[in-house]
C-alpha cells in the first residue's frame, strides 16, 4: 500500500499487489478500496496486478472539503496510474467508480488502458431532465443528502441493510457481517465528501464521454439493481461506448460484486482474458 499527492495537496491512499498485467479497481460510493477485497484476491491469484484506491473523502485517503466532483475523481485516479507507471491497464468500476472509469478514460485517453468493465455504473446519467426523462427525480438525492447530513450512521445502516444488497427482498439472506463491513467503511470518510459526492454521482452527464471511449468495455448490470435502475443506466452506456458489450443479470443487488462475488469474477476473468 502506498500514497501518492495530488496536484492539489490531496493524499490518496492505494493498495498495489502483485505482478503481472494490472487491474485498477474503482469502488462506489461512499466506500473504499476494501469493497473489492474479493476481487482484488481472487485476480491476485490468477497472476495479475492489482491495485485499488480510497477516492479523495473517503477511506484513508484526505478528508478534503472541497472538489468533490467527476473531474477529480478521475484526476486522482490518472495520478494513481502516473505514479505507478501503469500501461496496458484494465479498469474496473462499480457504481460511482464506473462513473470515475468512464470520466477518466474519457479525460485523460486510452494510451495506458486496455480494457474497461463497469459494474452496477450511474451512468449515462441518473437525474431526471428533460433529456433523460427516465432518470430518477432530484429530489430522490435530495432526500438522501438530508438523511446524511441527519444521522450518517443510521442512513448508511439503513443502505446497507435494505436495497444496497436486496436485503429488503422477500427470501434474501442478509448477511450482518456484509453489512457492517459496509457500515464500516462508510463511516471512515468524510461526510462532506459523501454529501457532495451525491451530487456528483447523480448529476453527472457521461453522454459524451461513453461515445469518446474505443477500448472494449464490458457493462455488467442487474436487473433488480435498486439503487441504479436497470433501464437508465446499463442498456443506454452499452448502447453509447463505441465497443460495449452488455452483460444482464436477473435478481442480483447493486452491491452484486461482494454477494455475487463467485459469479461476477469469473464474468470478469472471461472478458479479460478473451
Amino acid at each position: 500500500m502506498g500514497i501518492v499527492t495530488t496536484n492539489d495537496g490531496v493524499e490518496i491512499f492505494y493498495k498495489d499487489w502483485g505482478r503481472g498485467q494490472p487491474i485498477v479497481f474503482s469502488h462506489g460510493w461512499p466506500l473504499s478500496a476494501d469493497d473489492w477485497d474479493a476481487q482484488m484476491l481472487f485476480f491476485l491469484g490468477k497472476g495479475y496486478r492489482v491495485i485499488a484506491h480510497d477516492r479523495r473523502g473517503h477511506g484513508r485517503s484526505t478528508q478534503t472539503d472541497d472538489h468533490h466532483d467527476m473531474d477529480h475523481y478521475a484526476d486522482d485516479l490518472a495520478a494513481v496510474t502516473a505514479h505507478l507507471d501503469l500501461r496496458d491497464a484494465i479498469h474496473v468500476g462499480h457504481s460511482t467508480g464506473g462513473g470515475e472509469v468512464v470520466r477518466y478514460i474519457a479525460r485523460h485517453g486510452e494510451s495506458r488502458v486496455a480494457k474497461a468493465a463497469i459494474i452496477s455504473a450511474v451512468p449515462p446519467l441518473m437525474v431526471r431532465t428533460a433529456a433523460n426523462p427516465g432518470g430518477l427525480p432530484k429530489a430522490v438525492f435530495d432526500d438522501f443528502q438530508a438523511q446524511l447530513a441527519a444521522n450518517r450512521s443510521e442512513f448508511y445502516r439503513a443502505v446497507a441493510s435494505g436495497p444496497f444488497y436486496n436485503y429488503n427482498r422477500p427470501g434474501t439472506e442478509r448477511s450482518e457481517a456484509i453489512i457492517q463491513n459496509w457500515w464500516r467503511q462508510g463511516m471512515m470518510g468524510g461526510a462532506k465528501a459523501h454529501y457532495d459526492g451525491i451530487v456528483a454521482f447523480s448529476q453527472t452527464d457521461f453522454t459524451s464521454d461513453l461515445k469518446k471511449i474505443g477500448v472494449p468495455v464490458l457493462v455488467m448490470h442487474s436487473e433488480d439493481d435498486q439503487i441504479v435502475p436497470y433501464a437508465d443506466s446499463g442498456p443506454l452506456s452499452a448502447k453509447l461506448l463505441k465497443n460495449g458489450t452488455l452483460k444482464t443479470y436477473k435478481g442480483f443487488p447493486h452491491g452484486m460484486p461482494t454477494t455475487q462475488a463467485d459469479i461476477i469474477n469469473v464474468d470478469l476473468l472471461t472478458f479479460i482474458e478473451s
